[in-house]
C-alpha cells in the first residue's frame, strides 16, 4: 500500500494537533489535542485494513521519507516500509491504542448562532498579523453586512489590532467570541465556518474532507 498525497498531507496536519494517532481500519481518521481544545476528523480517499497505533506520528512520517516511493505492508504488530527498489526496508512498530491520545466520540455540533467563509488568504494574513503584532487572540463580531475578525490583545483596550471582514451571517449583533489563533491548525484550503454560544466552532474545508472543532476561550460572550 503506498499512501495518497491526501493521507500524507493530512498525516502531517495532523501531527501538528497531537503527536501521536490512532489509524482505525477503514478511511477515517480522528485526532484530538492533549488539552480537548482541537479536535479534527478526516475521510481519507484511500482506506486502512487494520487498526494501528503510532506513538510519534512525525517520526512515522520521517521513516517513510527514508525510502523512495514507500510502499506499506501491515502486519500484525508492526509495518513493513519498503524502497521501490528493494534495496531498503523499515520495520516500524505499532503502539498500543490503549496509551495514545484519540477521541472518545464523536462532537455534537450545536446550533451556530454565526457563520462565515475564511479563505485560505484571509487565514494567512490572519497568523502573519499575529505574529507581527505578538498577539495571540482573535475575536470574532458583527459588521455591516457579515462578520468582523480582529487579532487583537483583548485584554488591553489599547492595543493595536489588525481587521478583516469576511462575508457571514449573524443571528445576533451582540457577541463577541474570542479564538486562541494557536489552535487553527488547519490544513491549507479555504473553510465555511460555525460559530456556537456554547463555546464550540466547526471549521469545514471545502476541498479536502477534513473539519475541526475548535474551543472558543472562556471569555467569549454573546448577548446580554
Amino acid at each position: 500500500m503506498q499512501l495518497t498525497e491526501n493521507t500524507m498531507a493530512v498525516l502531517k496536519n495532523f501531527a501538528s494537533i497531537q503527536p501521536n494517532v490512532v489509524l482505525n481500519e477503514g478511511n477515517v481518521v480522528k485526532t484530538i489535542a492533549e488539552a480537548k481544545n482541537v479536535m479534527a476528523v478526516a475521510t481519507l480517499d484511500q482506506s486502512f485494513d487494520k487498526s494501528m497505533g503510532i506513538y510519534n506520528l512525525e517520526e512515522f512520517l520521517s521513516v517513510l521519507s527514508l525510502v523512495d516511493s514507500p510502499d506499506l505492508a501491515f502486519k500484525d504488530d508492526f509495518v513493513t516500509v519498503n524502497s521501490s527498489t528493494g534495496r531498503s526496508q523499515v520495520k516500524y512498530f505499532y503502539s498500543d491504542p490503549s496509551i495514545l491520545t484519540s477521541p472518545a466520540k464523536d462532537i455534537p455540533m450545536p446550533e451556530a448562532e454565526v457563520t462565515f467563509t475564511l479563505d485560505e488568504a484571509t487565514l494567512s494574513k490572519i497568523r502573519r498579523a499575529a505574529g507581527a503584532l505578538g498577539h495571540e487572540k482573535m475575536t470574532i463580531t458583527a459588521t455591516d453586512g457579515g462578520v468582523m475578525l480582529t487579532v487583537v490583545d483583548n485584554t488591553d483596550s489599547t492595543s493595536n489590532a489588525f481587521e478583516i471582514a469576511v462575508p457571514g451571517e449573524c443571528a445576533s449583533t451582540d457577541f463577541t467570541f474570542v479564538m486562541n489563533i494557536a489552535n487553527l491548525k488547519l490544513i491549507g484550503g479555504d473553510y465555511e465556518v460555525e460559530v456556537s454560544s456554547r463555546l464550540i466552532s466547526k471549521f469545514n474545508n471545502t476541498t479536502t474532507d477534513v473539519v475541526y472543532y475548535i474551543a472558543l476561550e472562556k471569555s467569549s460572550t454573546y448577548g446580554a
